[in-house]
């Protein structure tokens, strides 16, 4: 069994996860009409550097905390009826080639699991590493606090998390992706070098600019 990964945000999908969730609150009228504005904002100031993830993390989750539950499960699985349409097929051939091949699959994405789910689910893939929220009863379905638990799946973390994951669902590739012969992952980001480097077949995205440079050098396959 070989091992692919994907990275969501800009790579299976030309857009920002957190955005359009953003955005389809707003159209539903479950958020304020400046929710989209303020979350852009956040976005802006993240990519500058002068918000951490940690930060980027509470910004995502205050837009839920005045939700009900049964309202929040009702608005994800509409959000997920809207976003199929939005689904690259180009993407979704490149997965399914994966899966027709016996590849373990996996999305790794900093975006929370809270909306990165819907797109796993959209792409059939099976597993995902995500950032993980932490919620006022320890439980995956609790209200969010607006806080992180354990590490969040980012930059060099990713390759953590990566490796727990396999530690805990698949024992016998406890090694991580050193225990595959061929493993690939996909990604439009130079955040995400330390991963791309662990495996033995990176792939660049519609790379930004650093990424683009690093896989031109290095003779990596770039898409887009």
């Amino acid at each position: 069994m070989n091992l692919a990964l994907f990275d969501l945000d800009h790579t299976l999908i030309p857009f920002d996860s957190g955005m359009a969730w953003t955005q389809f609150l707003v159209s539903v009228g479950a958020l304020p009409g400046d929710a989209e504005a303020r979350y852009l904002e956040s976005c802006q100031r993240y990519v500058a550097g002068s918000l951490d993830i940690h930060a980027m993390h509470r910004a995502g989750m205050a837009a839920l905390a005045g939700i009900p539950g049964p309202s929040l499960a009702h608005w994800r699985r509409e959000f997920e009826r809207c976003m199929a349409a939005r689904v690259p097929a180009s993407m979704r051939a490149i997965v399914q080639e994966h899966v027709d091949s016996g590849d373990l699959c996996a999305i790794v994405t900093a975006t929370s699991r809270f909306i990165a789910e819907p797109f796993a689910r959209l792409f059939g893939v099976d597993h995902l590493v995500a950032t993980e929220a932490a919620t006022t009863d320890g439980s995956p379905h609790g209200a969010p606090t607006g806080e992180i638990a354990g590490l969040p799946c980012y930059r060099e973390h990713k390759v953590t998390r990566v490796g727990q994951w396999l530690a805990e669902s698949l024992p016998a590739r406890a090694g991580g992706l050193a225990a595959f012969e061929r493993s690939w992952f996909y990604s439009d980001s130079a955040n995400d070098l330390p991963l791309l480097q662990a495996v033995s077949h990176p792939v660049a995205v519609r790379p930004d600019e650093r990424l683009r440079a690093h896989a031109l050098r290095e003779g990596w396959p770039v898409i887009g």
